[in-house]
């Protein structure tokens, strides 16, 4: 009886203990599948699980029906959220697209070059600029010019002095140079005109005074002459970076005046009107740096050849003094016999 009784109680106790397993199980199988239901969709209902025949395990059964729901819930959230970043992500990418499509016109259609500076800057601007450009071909038409010329005299007056270094009197060096014309010749002439005119006075003194003076007008004007052309480089050189940097602050307060109406401070607004005023900076110190130059190299080419004018000048003072002396010597040797 008592073993009857006890393996009665044990089978009630197994059933027991298998009815409370079962529940948590059939809980989950019923809640897996509603995991991977998607974002759009509606969770599916959670049907009722029949409660067991046993009242002692109320809690088996409310603790996993909120977990039927969690699921979907937290999967439509993280189907919201996707859709919307998403979009946030194709926005972008369409404003980038367009932003580069700019991007690939914008510098063809503000493409700077020295033309397009100069044809889209300011009508004071322009002037200045071709004033500018003038003036640099004023300078190197005055250096190819007195190159030319410097040269050319230069290796005259060399000649010139080469054939009448034996000579022994005005009339022999008059020959001996011919009918050219040039500085030495001039001297010559001058020369030979003062002996004729003062013909008959004693005094050699006064006529190599005189001779000296007609000498020294001639090279004054050979100076002159021979630099003219100078004052136009002195004056380009000194004077055209004032003109460029006028030329770059006129286009500078135009660039301004341009910013104040357009309300903006960006710089592919404000970049073209400075470029084109530091253009006008440019084309002066273009115009003004060779100018300098070529101004310092006459001035010592110059100074050479006017040396060579000095030598001149003495040749033809001793020929003077020769022709005199041997004048007087001839009259000293009629008087004694």
């Amino acid at each position: 009886m008592k073993i009857t009784s006890f393996q009665a109680s044990l089978a009630v106790a197994v059933l027991l203990t298998a009815s409370w397993l079962a529940v948590p199980v059939s809980a989950q199988t019923q809640t897996q599948p509603a995991a991977p239901a998607r974002p759009v969709a509606a969770p599916a209902p959670v049907t009722a699980q029949p409660a067991p025949a046993f009242a002692a395990q109320p809690s088996a059964t409310a603790v996993p029906a909120p977990s039927a729901t969690a699921p979907a819930a937290a999967a439509t959230a993280s189907a919201t959220p996707g859709a919307s970043s998403t979009e946030a992500v194709v926005a972008p990418a369409s404003e980038a697209g367009g932003a580069a499509q700019k991007a690939g016109i914008a510098p063809a259609m503000k493409e700077l070059s020295p033309w397009v500076m100069f044809m889209s800057a300011d009508i004071i601007v322009k002037a200045v600029m071709i004033g500018l450009a003038f003036a640099s071909l004023v300078t190197w038409t005055v250096f190819i010019a007195k190159s030319i010329e410097l040269s050319v005299v230069s290796t005259k007056l060399r000649s010139a002095l080469k054939k009448i270094a034996e000579a022994r009197s005005l009339a022999e060096a008059q020959m001996a140079l011919g009918s050219k014309e040039g500085i030495l010749p001039s001297f010559l002439t001058a020369a030979l005109r003062e002996a004729r005119m003062s013909a008959g006075l004693s005094s050699d003194t006064g006529i190599k005074e005189r001779a000296a003076s007609s000498f020294a007008e001639i090279v004054r004007a050979e100076q002159r002459r021979i630099r003219i052309g100078m004052g136009f480089l002195a004056t380009i050189g000194s004077t055209s970076p004032f003109v460029g940097l006028f030329g770059t602050v006129w286009g500078i307060m135009n660039s301004f005046i341009g910013i104040s109406k357009s309300q903006t401070t960006n710089l592919a607004v404000v970049a073209p009107g400075i470029a084109e005023a530091l253009l006008a900076t440019a084309i002066g110190l273009v115009a003004a740096i060779p100018a300098v130059i070529i101004y310092n190299h006459f001035s010592r080419v110059t100074k050479s050849y006017l040396e060579l004018v000095s030598r001149a000048s003495g040749a033809a003072a001793r020929l003077l003094s020769r022709d005199l002396d041997r004048s007087h010597g001839s009259a000293h040797s009629r008087a004694a016999e």
